[in-house]
């Protein structure tokens, strides 16, 4: 849904050009409601040799990708998704696969990707000797309300890590009121008329929800502490909840806009459901700000 470009935005960079490897259609309209110039490309591995030369110089690739059954074979660069098992760690390999193509027609240009901090060593080595540079972390919970460890591999030299700005959920929160309102306009109930035991807003986990399924989906948050992280959600209470006037609710999805610094309603032109998924599949803008910023 473009995070990068809104963090190009952001920065006041000029970009004559933003081509964009996307196949949801859902983000894909997103990205263009916002950013109407946006060259929509298609399928990555669909990209060649000779759209990469019709591009024209090429300053910035930006990428975030799967990382299930990497495989140490592309390291050499010669046979790409060799012993690969996963189809969506291949896009890690396709990312390569354009750097590449990227590389061999633009002298200086500057390379992202993104992954996520709880890899396993293995695959974390893979993507190091892969890329050629160590990975950073960042953990969104810095300039977020939301915990969000990302390794990010980057030729930008980033000097600085972000300052804590020591936000928790109550800071980004709608009022009851407003959650309300958004209730009684749409189909969607944000609160749960089920039981719940409660732990206490003194501790991360405030209370546990009596509903059927795995102990995350069941997790209220405190509004005194940080949201877990915000994952996709494609299934039913996969949504990140908080205690709010004696009540359990689903976080809306301005709420998961503002956990991800993203501008408010830049998501609103498509249903609830496909906002929560693309916001949790989403970068932490302003910690691509951030890394974008030493350029």
């Amino acid at each position: 849904m473009s995070c990068g470009q809104i963090a190009l935005d952001k920065l006041g960079f000029g970009v004559n050009n933003y081509f964009a490897s996307e196949i949801n259609q859902y983000s894909i309209k997103v990205t263009q409601k916002n950013y109407p110039n946006t060259k929509q490309i298609g399928d990555i591995r669909d990209i060649t040799e000779s759209d990469i030369k019709n591009m024209g110089d090429i300053n910035l690739l930006m990428g975030g990708s799967p990382c299930q059954n990497l495989s140490p074979a592309v390291i050499n660069r010669e046979h790409y998704n060799q012993g690969l098992e996963g189809e969506k760690s291949s896009l890690f390999y396709e990312y390569v696969r354009v750097l590449d193509l990227v590389n061999k027609h633009n002298d200086n240009f500057y390379f992202l990707l993104e992954n996520v901090g709880g890899m396993s060593s293995k695959d974390k080595e893979i993507i190091t000797k892969t890329l050629d540079v160590e990975p950073i972390m960042i953990d969104s919970a810095l300039i977020s309300a939301q915990d969000r460890k990302r390794y990010y591999w980057t030729n930008i030299d980033v000097k600085n890590q972000l300052k804590d700005k020591g936000q928790v959920l109550k800071d980004i929160m709608q009022s009851k009121k407003q959650v309300d309102s958004l209730h009684n306009n749409s189909r969607m109930n944000f609160w749960y008329d089920e039981e719940f035991e409660f732990h206490g807003l003194d501790k991360k986990v405030a209370a546990t929800l009596k509903i059927t399924g795995h102990d995350i989906l069941k997790r209220v948050y405190s509004p005194n502490y940080k949201c877990g992280t915000l994952t996709a959600c494609r299934g039913g209470n996969t949504q990140k909840k908080v205690l709010q006037a004696g009540k359990c609710r689903k976080l809306t999805p301005i709420e998961y806009e503002r956990l991800q610094t993203v501008p408010e309603g830049y998501t609103g032109c498509v249903s609830n459901t496909r906002r929560y998924n693309m916001l949790g599949d989403g970068w932490t803008v302003d910690v691509i700000k951030h890394i974008l910023s030493f350029i």
